[in-house]
């Protein structure tokens, strides 16, 4: 065997070896810790405001160093109120919220470097994603010492057999940072937004219900006349009906924001890949 021949073989098998790798880290696991945040009608200008805590699993499938399709399943709280606003509308408006969300998605991830761990020369790559999803949510407010869901109480008269659904159909994207820490393990940063398929995320969308047809005597509608129109609580007249309660915008959003350690498993021990 001369030397063009062994040069040839040795090609042959670091590009058989390369491809194998990058099949061969078909799977990966991890776990997503952060925080979540919301913008819509209660907070319709701060896209980085962040509420509360959020946590989640995720199951990746690498389908080579720069393509990979993610299953993930993320927990968090949304929250806001007009209390603390800086706008005097919205302070005299005088609503507030606050929400779980549970939400499984899958995306769609993009790495803009071939990134292998422990095998691409690379150790870092940024990334794009996008995908679908369905998020659960349960919008609630606290009066008087007590919380109230307050889908059922329909404080925009939505018809009484279906308020508004407590789930909606999400469109996650975003971007993000990862970096092979030691091995086969990776540790990842992002930010992902959700628009939604719904305005009530935080149960307010359209204009005030006319509170004139309702009893205040029947303990019922007693509660939705108070959290219809919380303005009163503040020493102001409660609002004309039909005039405008929320942004008309058409859709809530919904934020994820934080870092995710995965492990990734690999099936063979070849040369760095490129």
């Amino acid at each position: 065997m001369n030397l063009k021949s062994i040069k040839i073989l040795l090609l042959v098998f670091l590009t058989a070896c390369s491809f194998h790798a990058a099949l061969a880290q078909s799977w990966e696991i991890g776990a997503f810790g952060g925080a979540a945040g919301y913008m819509g009608d209660l907070n319709p200008v701060k896209p980085y405001s962040v509420n509360n805590m959020a946590y989640g699993i995720i199951a990746k499938r690498n389908f080579d160093g720069y393509w990979s399709l993610k299953l993930s399943i993320l927990h968090g709280k949304i929250s806001a109120a007009d209390s603390v606003s800086d706008n005097e509308q919205q302070r005299r408006r005088n609503l507030s919220f606050f929400s779980p969300l549970t939400e499984a998605g899958l995306q769609i991830e993009f790495n803009f470097f071939n990134y292998i761990p422990s095998l691409s020369r690379k150790r870092y790559s940024p990334y794009l994603f996008a995908g679908a999803g369905i998020v659960l949510f349960n919008p609630k407010a606290k009066y008087m010492g007590e919380t109230y869901e307050l889908n059922t109480l329909r404080t925009e008269n939505q018809a009484p057999a279906s308020p508004y659904r407590k789930y909606a159909l999400s469109v996650p994207y975003g971007a993000g940072f990862k970096y092979n820490i030691l091995r086969n393990w990776t540790l990842s940063a992002e930010l992902g937004y959700r628009t939604t398929s719904t305005d009530y995320l935080d149960d307010v969308s359209g204009r005030y219900y006319d509170l004139s047809r309702l009893d205040p005597s029947n303990p019922r509608d007693g509660l939705r006349i108070a959290l219809s129109d919380r303005s009163p609580e503040k020493g102001f007249p409660a609002n004309d009906p039909r005039t405008q309660r929320g942004d008309f915008r058409p859709r809530d959003t919904y934020f994820f924001t934080g870092f995710t350690l995965t492990y990734t498993f690999l099936g063979s021990k070849c040369p760095p890949v490129q």
